[in-house]
């Protein structure tokens, strides 16, 4: 999401993804959120207690994750799941790129999958919220270049002059045998719980 002007190339086409959670997630997830300067120790805690409560009770945990690894060290990862009492509603709880990643189309890569295996599952709908501060307003640029829609602005959510902003996409045609194909054909390596190739 920052320029990449001034930084050394980092190829991309050795990234692997994965579904499946690993032991050693919970403190990759940390690190990966606390390299980024955004979050502060208690949403960092948060990251870390959601794969948690994946690993703890799986699918019905109702938190679903990509992984992005590049030569076996996790670099991303995307944490989503359907929304209770929707009709084909999802969340996407959290998008994380490491810091000296970041810019380089990685995130967009995570978020095109996760939308995959979202309308793969049946899933029409994908919602995000994120602070109207300043310092997230490359933040809010990333959802807009993919396609998200400002919906909403609930004043003073986060903290007093501290909006909370909610984006929406709606995945046309996403859902079709192709490409859930197109999925099982990515490379993602695990069964996952939404569709994803065995």
């Amino acid at each position: 999401m920052r320029s990449t002007r001034g930084k050394h190339p980092i190829e991309l086409s050795d990234i692997v993804f994965r579904a499946d959670p690993r032991s050693g997630d919970p403190a990759e997830v940390g690190r990966l959120a606390r390299s980024t300067g955004f979050f502060s120790l208690e949403e960092v805690a948060v990251a870390v207690e959601l794969i948690e409560t994946r690993m703890e009770k799986g699918g019905d945990s109702g938190y679903h994750f990509i992984f992005a690894e590049r030569s076996g060290q996790m670099v991303g990862y995307a944490c989503f799941g359907p929304i209770p009492c929707t009709l084909a509603g999802y969340d996407l709880y959290w998008i994380v790129v490491l810091d000296e990643f970041r810019g380089r189309g990685l995130g967009k890569r995570l978020l095109a999958r996760t939308e995959r295996v979202i309308a793969a599952a049946g899933g029409t709908r994908v919602y995000v919220e994120t602070s109207c501060r300043g310092q997230y307003e490359p933040t809010r640029a990333f959802y807009e270049r993919c396609g998200y829609r400002l919906e909403a602005v609930l004043k003073d959510y986060y903290a007093p002059g501290e909006d909370k902003a909610i984006y929406r996409k709606v995945l046309v045609g996403e859902n079709t045998p192709d490409r859930a194909g197109e999925y099982e054909r990515s490379g993602t390596q695990g069964s996952g719980d939404l569709g994803t190739a065995p």
